[in-house]
């Protein structure tokens, strides 16, 4: 599949996955550094190429490539929604966030080679229901670990499940139900109007996740 043109403006799915579907994040150091670098990387400036989480207070002026809206982790693979602030921004950030975490990866593990399965992928969001569903299907991605029949609406467990989600520090979910988790790294503000609050975005999310319908955002997915 072949990316769209970025436009500023617009808003686009993006993904990648481990390469040969391995997994890309093998303990919490792993989670934590690539969130530090959607942080750090998405700025016009060179990364600084330090990894201290108390330094996000010290970068003041910093000039967004893109919005980060919405994100989540999984052991193999990742999500991102994002919005281009500038000309070029989501493939520079990608190429930083790609390069960035590659080196970190190859060198902590001693290994060489491709970490990610190729180029990224990015998908535009066009219109308003994918903008609707798409964020309660990332934030969601993480039940797979625990429920993996979740999209067919075979949770067996659905008080656990719920009670899993809010316990996942990977993902944007904690800090879009007014937990803050790694608020610093994200823009929320247009998401958070268009969903009415933290309160009813959670409570949005748990009705989606009783009513699951993959069929509007198929096309806009990993799977």
């Amino acid at each position: 599949m072949k990316n769209p043109k970025f436009v500023n403006g617009q808003i686009y799915h993006i993904y990648n996955r481990g390469s040969q579907k391995r997994d890309i994040f093998l303990d919490d150091d792993d989670y934590l550094r690539f969130i530090h670098n959607l942080f750090e990387f998405n700025d016009t400036k060179p990364a600084i190429n330090t990894y201290d989480v108390s330094s996000y207070k010290m970068m003041e002026s910093r000039k967004l490539l893109v919005e980060i809206m919405v994100f989540c982790l999984m052991p193999n693979h990742f999500h991102l929604l994002v919005r281009q602030e500038r000309e070029n921004g989501i493939t520079n950030f990608m190429r930083k966030l790609g390069t960035g975490y590659t080196n970190y990866f190859n060198q902590k593990y001693e290994r060489i080679g491709a970490v990610f399965q190729g180029l990224f992928k990015a998908v535009l969001i066009s219109n308003e229901s994918h903008l609707i569903f798409l964020p309660f299907y990332i934030h969601l991605n993480p039940l797979g670990l625990i429920e993996p029949e979740w999209q067919d609406r075979k949770i067996k467990k659905l008080n656990s499940a719920i009670k899993f989600l809010e316990n996942y520090r990977w993902s944007s979910y904690l800090d879009y139900i007014g937990n803050k988790n790694f608020p610093s790294v994200i823009q929320r503000d247009f998401l958070m109007e268009f969903f009415r609050g933290p309160e009813e975005y959670k409570k949005q999310t748990l009705d989606w996740l009783k009513e699951i319908s993959l069929e509007k955002i198929r096309d806009l997915t990993l799977e």
